[in-house]
């Protein structure tokens, strides 16, 4: 029997998309690779009781529809790791740093982070980050790199590496290969007067955990989540809509939500969908980044009036206070391939040797570690949307935006990435599915 809709993967995007619709009453199943509901949210209990999350965690003042979807879950917010005491560590190669400028800026690259971020911020002004095709410059600013743009507006060398170290702290990527016009888009689309303010994006997390989000809708939604169901191919049509799951198995609907990341779903055989969207979703990439979380017995890192957040010039990109005691930690693009040549029973030590050059020696102890390599899970493909130099164009305005009865959602078809692209777009796809009955 055809249902009303089927929504593909289960993670914060497909979950919040088919609570919505099932909530207005659509017959809708959610088909899932994995064993579990979440993506790239999900979370560990340790034996002493605390909660280890070992993908997204945190979100900030500006992501309102995660905020939303948290409070009608009955779900708490929290301040994140900006509440840690302690100051920030620099991890740099000629040495530990630690205060929130790193020791070897001048006072003259001090003033000179200022203007240029300042000159920065005035331009992502001039960018609606809905519609940045229709920017009078879209395209030389598309084709500019941030690095490119820092270089031409006489940044010094200083304010370059900073800015380098601070966007692989992201795991986004690095400025060379960013897209000036992505940049700005970003930074006009969480307002304020920084580029990134760690207030402002990352500021709040969910106490009960940030995987307890998916895990309150998988439970909401009550049977209509199928897990160990990746698809394979996907038939669209007016008249209906037809799934091949890997079994073989054919499902069908009236309508298709993809909730799958652009890498997966790039496997999977799409017909009878438009082939400039099809060339749209294609052209999109995500960071090749992975994820360490480790578990210690006490947040040593506070003895040394540290607060666990870094950012770093070694294998890691950035560390942070996820919770009592526990740390984690990225590994951005350009290091990650380094991380994964290594045997797989020495990529925790290393990353516990960099983590003990920032800390000290307590952090060779864990009570646990864990790592997630997102960038070669065939399920996710990548962490946050990247955006190269050109690649804004190229995608075009058809990002984000549906073919009835193919709708398409996840945290790749917002403006950045976090958990709120997930739900913003969920919702949204799930109201575009209603409005077209």
């Amino acid at each position: 029997m055809a249902r009303d809709v089927l929504v593909l993967g289960a993670g914060l995007a497909g979950l919040a998309a088919a609570r919505d619709l099932a909530t207005a009453g659509a017959d809708v199943l959610a088909v899932e690779a994995r064993a579990r509901v979440g993506g790239r949210v999900e979370q560990v209990r340790l034996e002493d009781g605390r909660l280890v999350q070992l993908g997204g965690e945190v979100v900030g003042q500006a992501h309102t529809a995660y905020l939303g979807l948290a409070a009608e879950l009955g779900l708490t917010l929290e301040r994140s790791y900006v509440a840690e005491p302690g100051e920030l560590t620099y991890g740099l190669l000629e040495g530990v740093f630690v205060g929130d400028t790193p020791a070897w800026l001048s006072a003259e690259d001090r003033a000179c982070a200022e203007r240029v971020t300042a000159e920065l911020v005035a331009l992502a002004g001039t960018v609606d980050p809905a519609d940045p095709w229709g920017h009078p410059d879209a395209e030389r600013l598309d084709r500019l790199s941030v690095a490119a743009w820092l270089h031409a507006a006489g940044a010094s060398p200083g304010v370059v590496r900073l800015k380098e170290v601070g966007a692989l702290a992201l795991a986004d990527g690095s400025i060379a290969r960013t897209s000036l016009l992505s940049a700005l888009r970003k930074i006009a689309s969480a307002g304020g007067d920084g580029d990134y303010d760690y207030e402002e994006w990352e500021g709040l997390r969910v106490a009960e955990g940030s995987a307890t989000v998916a895990l309150r809708m998988a439970d909401q939604l009550d049977g209509r989540v199928r897990l160990e169901a990746p698809v394979r191919a996907v038939s669209v049509a007016a008249s209906g809509c037809a799934v091949t799951l890997h079994s073989g198995e054919a499902l069908e609907a009236a309508a298709v939500a993809s909730a799958l990341p652009v890498g997966p779903l790039r496997d999977v055989a799409i017909e009878g969908v438009s082939p400039a969207r099809l060339a749209s979703l294609d052209r999109q990439r995500h960071a090749l980044a992975a994820k360490v979380a480790v578990a210690y017995p006490a947040p040593f890192w506070r003895d040394r009036g540290q607060n666990g957040l870094s950012e770093c010039e070694g294998i890691l990109g950035s560390t942070w206070a996820q919770g009592e005691g526990v740390l984690s930690a990225l590994i951005p693009p350009e290091r990650v391939a380094s991380y994964l040549a290594t045997s797989p029973r020495r990529r925790i030590p290393e990353a516990l040797a960099e983590i003990a050059r920032l800390f000290g020696p307590d952090a060779l102890g864990p009570v646990a570690a864990f790592e997630r390599l997102w960038g070669v899970d065939p399920w996710t493909k990548g962490y946050v949307t990247q955006w190269h130099p050109g690649d804004v164009l190229a995608v075009g305005p058809l990002h984000g935006t549906h073919e009835p009865p193919f709708y398409v959602c996840g945290s790749d078809q917002w403006v950045a990435g976090y958990m709120e692209g997930a739900v913003r777009t969920g919702r949204a796809a799930a109201a575009a599915v209603l409005a077209n009955g």
